[in-house]
């Protein structure tokens, strides 16, 4: 079944953030406003395409009020509204899902306040570490610079 599915889509994982860690999305489902606008730190989407077309690209946003998927024209353009404020320009890793898998880890230490309590609760699930890391999470939302490396593509 998985080699059906890699044999039918490439997917890819987006890292969105800039050098002052303050991204806006619309239509996010931790935002206090009716449109839905939230300034993150950094966000995390999957975007999956079917090999053999160039119009079928979904977008897999845990925390979308689009629906899920969300096909890629519409979420462009519902969740990246224009603001044309420099500080807020966003920046984009793009890496295959494969190279995720392999290399990503957060121990969550980014979630949690100084006096130790969470800023919000933590997903259910364990922690993602890999053999070699246990939290790698600031070399993904970097976006000072390209890595250089053969595991991640160019910041965009």
């Amino acid at each position: 079944m998985i080699d059906d599915i890699k044999n039918q889509y490439n997917a890819y994982v987006c890292f969105i953030s800039n050098e002052n860690r303050m991204v806006p999305l619309w239509k996010q489902r931790a935002s206090k406003y009716s449109d839905g606008m939230i300034i993150w730190d950094y966000h995390v989407i999957l975007i999956v395409k079917e090999k053999d077309s160039e119009q079928k690209i979904n977008v897999y946003d845990l925390d979308t009020t689009l629906p899920f998927p969300c096909d890629f024209s519409t979420y462009t353009q519902e969740s990246f509204k224009l603001l044309n404020i420099p500080k807020y320009y966003r920046k984009f890793r793009i890496i295959p899902s494969e190279t995720y898998l392999r290399v990503f880890a957060s121990n969550r230490s980014h979630m949690i306040k100084e006096d130790g309590t969470w800023y919000s609760p933590p997903p259910t699930y364990p922690p993602i570490s890999t053999s070699d890391s246990v939290n790698n999470l600031q070399t993904f939302i970097n976006m000072t610079e390209n890595l250089d490396s053969n595991d991640f593509d160019v910041t965009l």
